[in-house]
């Protein structure tokens, strides 16, 4: 049977078969990946109202891809008081925000306390607030400075007011790329591990991958069909987010990077490859807004959020430093033939702008 037959079939393929839908061309992938988009979602395009806080940029690790921790290139070192998070967290809560994304760099001088206690603090003020928040990276950082278990960090996490995972720091599971990427950082098994152990405590998280430097097509089938078995044991990954490389400012000298097309073809293969996980996001912060709306045509059907101010992937050389306005955001929407949906940071519909 052919590879076009097997994905109208809703039949799983293999990793050979996910490397050989690359070959199929754009607008086949793109129609596959859109009859699968459709059929769950019809024209919705998903995001929510959302701020990310990036509270410290000082590291321990360093990762090559990196633009924003300050241990080699960036000599601005800073770590936010929980007064100046919390601060931050009031004005975004007054312009709408209802999910705090809170995503750190490794920093060796704030203990576990200086984590959770900014997390009970928000919860304490806006009990409402869904924070989205830790890294697996961030919890391996933790257990490893601090001779504590992944069970332990993870229920200080609920314990202080934590509601979901972000997905960051899967980069590439590939031991070998990720020996080279990100060495001494969370291991691709360890990553999947500390998922598996957050859903089983009853939460949900997202999943990354980075893509678009050292690593092949194999690698990212690969990637997905690790993700996709550990959702077949836990259920508990609410999205998928391809993420795409920013190449600005950083110690990987990538020559060739993903042309558009192939970006929008690793979109159409991830809606094929991930039949479990029921959400795709073009993050529009690495992809660009525009890539992104086009994404919503080949198999994604979330744009992730406003965000109203980033600093990680901006430091790469991303548009994102200071987020996108909520008309702007539904306008773009609209015009691109899809139906703005605020969802909840759980995809619980809140808001559709008909």
């Amino acid at each position: 049977m052919n590879l076009i037959q097997k994905v109208r079939n809703k039949e799983r393929l293999t990793q050979e078969e996910g490397e050989a839908l690359y070959d199929l061309d754009l607008y086949t992938l793109g129609e596959l990946a859109d009859e699968i988009r459709q059929e769950k979602y019809g024209k919705k395009s998903y995001f929510n109202i959302n701020r990310h806080i990036n509270p410290t940029n000082v590291c321990a690790d360093i990762c090559k891809f990196c633009a924003y921790s300050a241990s080699r290139k960036n000599p601005n070192q800073y770590t936010m008081t929980h007064e100046e998070i919390l601060e931050i967290v009031k004005n975004s809560v007054k312009n709408g925000a209802k999910e705090m994304h809170i995503v750190s760099a490794h920093n060796p001088n704030d203990g576990v306390e200086w984590y959770m206690g900014a997390f009970r603090k928000i919860k304490e003020q806006f009990p409402d607030l869904h924070v989205k928040a830790m890294t697996a990276a961030e919890i391996d950082f933790l257990t490893r400075e601090y001779g504590l278990s992944y069970d332990e960090v993870l229920d200080l996490m609920i314990e202080s007011g934590v509601d979901s995972m972000p997905g960051g720091g899967a980069e590439i599971f590939d031991e070998e790329v990720r020996e080279y990427l990100c060495k001494g950082k969370v291991t691709s098994d360890q990553w999947l591990e500390i998922h598996q152990k957050w859903h089983e405590k009853g939460k949900e998280s997202n999943a990354t991958m980075l893509f678009g430097h050292v690593e092949t097509r194999a690698h990212r089938i690969d990637h997905m069909i690790r993700l996709r078995e550990l959702q077949d044991k836990t259920g508990g990954f609410n999205a998928f987010i391809p993420l795409v490389y920013q190449r600005d400012n950083n110690f990987l000298k990538v020559k060739e990077f993903p042309s558009g097309q192939e970006i929008l073809k690793t979109y159409a293969i991830s809606r094929i490859m991930l039949d479990n996980i029921p959400h795709i996001k073009a993050y529009w912060v690495t992809a660009s807004i525009n890539l992104a709306l086009i994404a919503q045509e080949f198999g994604a059907d979330d744009l992730d959020g406003t965000i109203e101010k980033e600093s990680i992937q901006a430091a790469a050389g991303a548009a994102s430093s200071h987020g996108m306005n909520l008309d702007d955001f539904v306008a773009l929407i609209k015009n691109s033939g899809f139906i703005p949906v605020e969802r909840d940071s759980l995809y619980n519909e809140l808001k559709t702008y008909a």
